[in-house]
Parts: C-alpha cells; structure tokens; sequence
C-alpha cells in the first residue's frame, strides 16, 4: 500500500532496529499517551514485539502493524495498525504513532486512510472506530480530518501512563 509520499509495509525482522531507534528517539513524546513504550527499550524487547508482530500478520489476528516508510529517502516515520476487535462484526480499530520530528505533515493521515482502504477491501470491515485520551487533540484531529464522527465519551475510562486519569473519545465510520 503506498500514496505519494509513502509506503506501507508489513512487520519484518529488518525494521527491528529502526523502530527501536525511533521509540528511544521519541520516548518523551510517544509515552504521553502510549503504555507500552516502557516495555520497548531493549534490542530483545524490540525483537520480541516483532515476532510477534510478524506472526500476527500472517495469522490475521490481533493487531496487524505497517511501518510507515518515506518513499523519498526510506526513513521508517512510524505505525499504523488494525486491531481486530470482533470478527463477527467484523469491527477494527485503527491505531498510530509518529515519530515527534515528522508531525504536522499529514503522514498520518495518509496512512490511516491507506489502512482504512486495506480494512475495507481484506477485512470486509463494516465498522472502523479510533479510539482515544480525550486530551489527546492530534490524535483526535487525524480522526476528524479522515472522516470519523465522534460518538463517544467516556468519562475517566482510561489512566495515562502517567498516572492521571482521562476520559476515552471513540470515533467510527461505518462502511
């Protein structure tokens, strides 16, 4: 899957080192929001989540990440992914990161859009939700830009990493 600007590719062993470079890179920033940045600290951590990663991706199942990759220099930007949370629906949600430095350019948006296309063509999905800290406004701002209606806020559903407690914003689409 590509636009213009970038191309998204599955998980495999050759981003391991790049994404840990990035999440060390922008540990500051991604942990805001983030809880699993902790636990990606370690070259052996790093290999680990990719594994499984990798394994998710050829069983459809769980979380199916792509690495955002700049077509105009090949520097890894960050992830999208798919939750798959019910299959019966089928209902996915949509998740990202972005390293701190590229934020601002419209990456993301370019790729929850080329994701949400992957969803609808191969997943069949009917419904696609972004799920977010209400105090986390980019997020929510890629949300409105590609479509999504709010439909939800759940009033201190969520502890940040740091502690304080946040109400949780759901945004959909349906097919």
């Amino acid at each position: 899957m590509e636009s213009e600007r970038i191309q998204l590719v599955p998980p495999a062993m050759c981003w391991v080192e790049p994404v840990l470079e990035a999440v060390c890179a922008h540990r500051d920033t991604l942990s805001v929001f983030l809880p699993w940045v902790p636990h990606h600290q370690t070259i052996e951590q790093a290999t680990q989540a990719m594994r499984e990663a990798i394994d998710n991706f050829e069983h459809q199942r769980g979380e199916l990440r792509f690495f955002i990759i700049r077509k105009s220099d090949a520097r890894l930007l960050g992830v999208v992914g798919l939750i798959l949370k019910d299959p019966a629906v089928p209902l996915c949600e949509i998740g990202y990161w972005l390293r701190s430095d590229e934020v601002g350019k419209g990456y993301i948006t370019e790729a929850v859009a080329r994701v949400e296309q992957y969803a609808l063509e191969h997943l069949n999905a009917e419904r696609l939700e972004i799920i977010a800290a209400a105090t986390n406004l980019r997020s929510r701002a890629v949300a409105e830009r590609c479509g999504y209606r709010l439909e939800a806020r759940l009033e201190k559903a969520r502890r940040l990493p740091a502690g304080q407690l946040d109400d949780t914003v759901i945004y959909c689409k349906h097919r």
